[in-house]
C-alpha cells in the first residue's frame, strides 16, 4: 500500500483493490503467542508511515463492519486490527486476513478450527468463500529418491521408472507387491540398512551404542510444549521402570526398544530446554543399566536439522506426532516417515487425520482424547475432581526422587500438569499412549503383519505431495495457469542466451529417464551425494563462467 499510494500516486481504492488481490494468507498456527502483535509504539518509532496505513486501513474496514452489521457493537472491537490493550498492538494476523483476497490453513482440522475460532467473526463478515484449506506436502524428489535413494529404486523397478517421483499418485501400484515375496525381502533389507546407518551414526556422533534389530521409536521436531515431548519421555520413564518391575524371565518376553529425539528449543523457552535436559538425563540412567542392557535405549540426537533428517527418517518403525488435539496446524514428518516406511503413533490433529484416511486404520496407531473435548478437559482441572493417573503418579515420584539427577530443575515441569492446569493436557492422554504403545510392541512382533502394514501405507501416500499441494494454492489462490517446461528451441534461448537455457532445462529434467547427464548418478551407491554432487557442478555451475554478458 505504502508503494502504490506514496511511490506510483495511485488512489486508496485502486491501490487496495490491487493489494487484496495481490495477497494470500496462509495460517499455520491457532497458538495464541504465535499469532503476532506488534508493539503501536515500536512501529510508530519505526515505521511511521506504515503505521498510519495500517490506521487507515482499519478504520475503513471497522466503517464496513458497522454498516453491514450495525447491531453488533462488541463486534468491532473483536475484529479491529488494533488491540486496545496497554500498550495498543498491532494484530497482525487481522490485518493478514483483511489485506489478502483468500485466507487457508493447513490441514482438514487446522482450516476447520480457523474459521470457526480465532477468525470466526471474520467468517461472518466476508462470509464462508473466503476461507479455504490446502493440506501441506512434502516433495518426494528430497524426502524419498534423496533421502531413502535404494527405495526409491524399488519403486521404481517395479512401476517402470521414476514418473512416480513427479505424480506421487502413481504409487498406489506399489500396493499389488505386498504380498511378493521378492519384493518384501528387498523393502525389509533396505528399512534394515537404514536402521544400521542411523545406529553406526549414533555411535560416531553421540557415544551410545543401540542394537538395529530393537524397533526405533522416533520424534524428531522442534521441541514445543504443544509437541508433548514430554508426554514421551514420561512414557520412556514409565516403560523403565516396568522393566524395573519384571524378572530376568519376563523380560526375555519383552520387545527391545530405542527411543529417537531430536530437535531445538527456542532460546528463551525455558521449559521445552528442560525436556532437552529431561530426556539427556533419563538417556545417562537408562543407557548404563545393565539389568535393562539392548531392552531399552535412549538417544538425544543433538543439532538436528533436515540433512540429519535424511538418515534419521528413513530408520524408523514407529515415529510420534503425538500434539494435543487442535494445536498442531499440520505436520509434514508424520508424510516423510510414512513415504519411507515407518508407521505413526498420534494424536487426531493435524494432518494426522488425513493420513489415517489415506492409509486405513489399521495402519496407524491413534490415541487421546479428540480437540471437541480439550476446553472441557481444561476446565475441569481447575474447576472439577483433578486425579492424576497412578502411573503418570509414579513416574513424577520418580523424576523428585532424583533419580535422573537433581530433581530441582524438573520441577516447573512437572508443576506444570499437577498443580498448574495441565494445559496440555499430559495426564489425560497418558494411559492412552501408555496402552497404544503396547500395542505397537505386540503388532512389532509379528515382523510380517507389519510389514505389510509399512508397504500398505507407503502405497497411500501419494496424496501427500507438494506438487498436489502446489497446484492447489495456483488453482484456488494464486489463480495461476501452469507453464510448461521451456525447450530449447523456443523463446528462452532468444532471451536468455544458449548457455543459460542448457543449465535451465538441465536442472529441470535431472531426474529424467533420458538425461544422460545424471544418468549414471543412479548407478551407483551415492549415499553422500559426492557424485550428484560433482555432476551438478559440471553441468550447472562451471556453465555459468561461460556466460558472457
Amino acid at each position: 500500500m505504502r508503494i502504490l499510494l506514496d511511490q506510483e500516486g495511485l488512489e486508496w481504492d485502486e491501490a487496495w483493490n490491487i493489494t487484496q488481490n495481490t495477497f494470500g494468507y496462509t495460517n499455520h498456527t491457532v497458538m495464541p503467542e504465535a499469532l503476532e502483535k506488534w508493539s503501536v509504539p515500536l512501529i510508530q518509532h519505526l515505521l511511521h508511515r506504515h503505521l498510519q496505513i495500517i490506521y487507515d486501513i482499519n478504520l475503513q474496514f471497522l466503517q464496513y463492519v458497522e454498516r453491514n452489521f450495525p447491531k453488533e457493537r462488541e463486534m468491532l472491537s473483536r475484529v479491529s486490527i488494533i488491540e486496545e490493550s496497554e500498550p495498543k498492538r498491532v494484530r497482525m494476523a487481522y490485518l493478514a486476513v483483511i489485506g489478502s483476497h483468500k485466507v487457508n490453513g493447513v490441514a482438514e482440522l487446522h482450516s476447520d478450527l480457523v474459521r470457526t475460532t480465532i477468525f470466526k467473526d471474520f467468517v461472518k463478515i466476508y462470509g464462508p468463500d473466503k476461507f479455504t484449506n490446502v493440506t501441506n506436502g512434502i516433495t518426494p524428489r528430497r524426502w524419498l529418491h534423496q533421502a531413502n535413494p535404494r527405495l526409491s529404486e524399488l519403486i521404481a523397478s517395479k512401476l517402470g521408472g521414476h514418473e512416480f517421483l513427479r505424480d506421487l499418485n502413481l504409487l498406489h501400484k506399489v500396493e499389488a507387491f505386498v504380498d511378493d515375496k521378492e519384493f518384501r525381502k528387498e523393502f525389509r533389507e533396505i528399512k534394515y540398512a537404514n536402521k544400521v546407518r542411523l545406529a553406526k551414526y549414533t555411535k560416531e556422533v553421540e557415544g551410545i551404542t543401540v542394537n538395529p534389530s530393537s524397533l526405533f521409536d522416533i520424534q524428531v521436531k522442534r521441541i514445543h510444549e504443544y509437541k508433548r515431548q514430554q508426554l514421551n519421555i514420561f512414557g520412556v520413564i514409565h516403560r523403565y521402570l516396568e522393566l524395573k518391575d519384571m524378572s530376568p524371565e519376563e523380560r526375555k518376553k519383552v520387545q527391545p526398544r530405542v527411543s529417537f529425539f531430536g530437535g531445538k528449543a527456542a532460546p528463551g523457552y525455558w521449559m521445552a530446554k528442560m525436556v532437552i535436559h529431561l530426556i539427556n538425563q533419563v538417556g545417562k540412567v537408562v543407557n548404563n543399566d545393565k539389568d535393562i542392557g539392548d531392552l531399552l535405549k535412549v538417544v538425544f540426537l543433538s543439532d538436528y536439522n533436515v540433512s540429519k533428517a535424511e538418515i534419521i527418517t528413513p530408520a524408523s518403525d514407529i515415529s510420534e506426532h503425538i500434539s494435543t488435539a487442535g494445536t498442531e496446524a499440520s505436520g509434514t514428518s508424520n508424510m516423510k516417515f510414512v513415504l519411507n516406511g515407518g508407521l505413526i503413533i498420534g494424536t487426531c490433529d493435524g494432518a494426522n487425520i488425513e493420513i489415517t484416511r489415506e492409509v486405513g486404520e489399521d495402519n496407524i496407531f491413534l490415541f487421546g482424547n479428540l480437540s471437541e473435548d480439550v476446553e472441557d478437559l481444561r476446565h475441569h482441572h481447575f474447576y472439577g475432581d483433578f486425579q492424576l493417573d497412578p502411573s503418570l503418579k509414579r513416574v513424577f515420584d520418580t523424576i523428585r526422587s532424583g533419580t535422573f539427577g537433581d530433581a530441582g530443575p524438573f520441577s516447573g515441569l512437572v508443576d506444570s500438569i499437577v498443580d498448574h492446569g495441565d494445559y496440555y493436557l499430559v495426564s489425560d492422554d497418558f494411559k492412552s499412549y501408555v496402552d497404544t504403545q503396547k500395542l505397537i510392541d505386540e503388532a512389532y512382533k509379528d515382523q510380517e503383519a507389519w510389514l505389510t502394514k509399512t508397504i500398505t501405507a507407503v502405497s497411500r501416500m501419494g496424496f501427500f505431495s507438494s506438487d498436489r499441494c502446489i497446484d492447489e494454492y495456483a488453482e484456488m489462490i494464486w489463480n495461476v495457469e501452469p507453464l510448461p517446461p521451456p525447450k530449447q528451441n523456443g523463446a528462452l534461448p532468444q532471451a536468455m542466451g544458449e548457455i543459460y537455457t542448457e543449465i535451465v532445462v538441465s536442472c529441470l529434467t535431472c531426474l529424467d529417464d533420458d538425461n544422460n547427464d545424471f544418468e549414471e548418478c543412479g548407478d551407483v551407491d551415492d549415499v553422500d551425494g559426492v557424485l550428484v554432487g560433482v555432476k551438478y557442478i559440471e553441468k550447472v555451475l562451471l556453465k555459468f563462467n561461460e556466460i558472457s554478458v
